[in-house]
């Protein structure tokens, strides 16, 4: 089979890295890639987000599957146009990508079908979103209802905060039109945890649990990023928590699905918070979570690309989808001055120097001569695999230390349980 996977990040390293395990695959490649998936696919000059060019290469060179990484170009429609050409695409199409790319979208589904999720109201007034400062209390969860690359989520400990964030998404528009409509919850206290699914019309089935990391600084202290790191499994999840899940939300959702015409076909990614009050459901993401990809894929055990051919076809209570014992700790190295503005071009130095059983996915790296260089915000992604969560902890922090590049900054407590539920 001839395999496109579409992206230039961690994420699409990750899916690159595990498919290319695949004997069934002749010739993997990936649009645009990055400096690391071009260890394992051919990449090529086409952005995420060029649909047109994405489709004429696909039918140019017969492609067997397109696997769509990032949400953005879902959003835009490119399931629905490479499917139209005769491609068959993993990952689902506009309407279900509605999921990720409006939060009010998503409340009004979650409400609809009585899944635990906070409480919310939302705004397209500023003035009227002013006037309902504090409405749930503090901290205060403002949230832009478009995409805005993981960062669109402000908690606002007092009302001079929720004010500024206010001024910024709606006022300045940092978000850009994704902050045209904000939406407001009241803030669910507990442990966050991440489950991806694979998903198709007539399953829903869970992978392996994460948790992710989303603040800056040690301690989720600092402003959210994209994702500083994981670990897999979450070791909040007991067998309790996870039929909890499955009865409250996973069923629920694909039952809506079913009843809203959403025929999703692709991955499911459910941000929950794990509350005194069971699982709720914090976010819905149509693709996989960026680094719990990383983390989650590195423990997979049965071919990914009989996975994805099966959610394409509707098939997927054909697969039994086996994991690996071992534990896994992914923690991204990012650039100085993340999430805010940082500089690239930065000269990376001791990949080579890593242990061999140690993966480095890579996200915002290029190729500069004989040199591999920074080229985005996360910028690396170090993930080890252990016998148990501690070792794999200190396997990765081991390597992180092996490789450097200048004004590198890392979180030093990935795979930590910082939170009681």
């Amino acid at each position: 089979m001839k395999v496109l996977v579409v992206g230039g990040g961690g994420r699409e390293h990750a899916i690159a890295w595990k498919l290319a395990q695949s004997p069934k695959i002749d010739k993997l490649y990936c649009a645009p890639g990055n400096a690391g998936i071009a260890q394992v696919a051919e990449c090529v000059d086409i952005g995420a987000e060029d649909i047109d060019g994405i489709v004429a290469f696909a039918q140019e060179n017969k492609i067997d599957l397109a696997v769509i990484g990032p949400e953005v170009p879902l959003a835009m429609g490119i399931t629905d146009r490479l499917e139209a050409a005769g491609v068959k695409t993993f990952g689902p199409n506009a309407k279900c990508s509605q999921l990720e790319a409006s939060k009010s979208f998503t409340k009004a589904f979650l409400a609809r079908h009585d899944i635990p999720t906070a409480k919310y109201t939302e705004y397209t007034d500023i003035d009227e979103l002013k006037k309902a400062i504090g409405i749930y209390g503090y901290p205060m969860v403002l949230k832009a209802d478009g995409l805005a690359a993981g960062k669109g989520v402000v908690l606002a400990e007092d009302a001079a905060q929720a004010e500024a964030a206010i001024d910024e998404m709606m006022g300045a528009k940092v978000f850009g039109a994704a902050g045209d409509k904000v939406v407001v919850e009241e803030c669910l206290l507990g442990v966050e945890a991440s489950m991806l699914c694979f998903v198709d019309e007539t399953a829903i089935i869970p992978m392996e649990s994460a948790q992710d990391y989303k603040r800056i600084f040690d301690g989720d202290k600092g402003p959210n990023t994209g994702g500083m790191g994981t670990y897999s499994p979450s070791l909040v999840f007991t067998d309790e928590l996870q039929q909890q899940i499955n009865d409250r939300i996973l069923q629920p959702t694909l039952k809506g699905f079913q009843e809203d015409g959403l025929d999703f076909k692709g991955v499911l990614f459910i941000g929950l918070m794990i509350t005194k009050d069971g699982p709720k459901v914090i976010e819905f993401n149509n693709r996989f979570g960026d680094p719990e990809a990383q983390s989650v894929l590195a423990r997979l055990d049965t071919d990914l690309l009989d996975i994805f051919v099966a959610a394409t076809e509707n098939k997927l209570n054909d697969i039994d989808i086996k994991w690996k014992d071992d534990k896994a700790v992914c923690v991204v190295m990012a650039s100085g001055g993340y999430p805010g503005s940082y500089e690239k071009g930065k000269v990376i130095t001791g990949l080579d120097d890593v242990d061999e059983d140690v993966i480095v996915f890579h996200a915002g790296t290029k190729k500069a001569g004989d040199d591999i260089v920074t080229s985005g915000g996360r910028v690396l992604g170090v993930t080890a695999l252990a016998a148990t969560h501690d070792e794999a902890r200190a396997k990765a922090f081991a390597n992180v230390e092996k490789i450097s590049f200048e004004g590198a900054q890392y979180r030093k407590d990935i795979g930590k349980i910082l939170h009681e539920i």
